[in-house]
């Protein structure tokens, strides 16, 4: 898969609850364990915007996935901790599936 975004796209209509599932879903599509440093990484390399400081933006800002991750478990999409690793439920799973369909046909990725 092309890592590179089209810098001339906006990707910020997209929920970040939903740019987590699509990051957790790549990371397990590559068959790596998706655990908290990697998933950072993911997020901030694919969608550098929405996780980066403020004041440095050329660093990630991992108190950004907190919350959200919190309510993908409440929503049960995810399984899993930042002191372990995280997996899609089935649902989360579906919602990947078709938030990467979104992403791909809005030509984002």
């Amino acid at each position: 898969m092309d890592r590179e975004l089209d810098k001339n796209l906006s990707y910020s209509r997209v929920s970040v609850n939903d740019l987590i599932l699509f990051c957790i879903h790549n990371i397990i599509l590559n068959g790596e364990k998706c655990n908290f440093e990697r998933l950072v990484k993911e997020c901030f390399t694919l969608f550098p915007d929405t996780i980066k400081f403020l004041r440095y933006p050329i660093w990630p800002d991992s108190r950004k996935l907190d919350r959200p991750l919190r309510s993908l478990r409440k929503e049960k999409l995810i399984i899993g901790d930042p002191k372990t690793y995280f997996i899609l439920t089935k649902t989360g799973e579906e919602r990947a599936l078709a938030i990467s369909k979104r992403l791909r046909q809005g030509k984002l990725l």
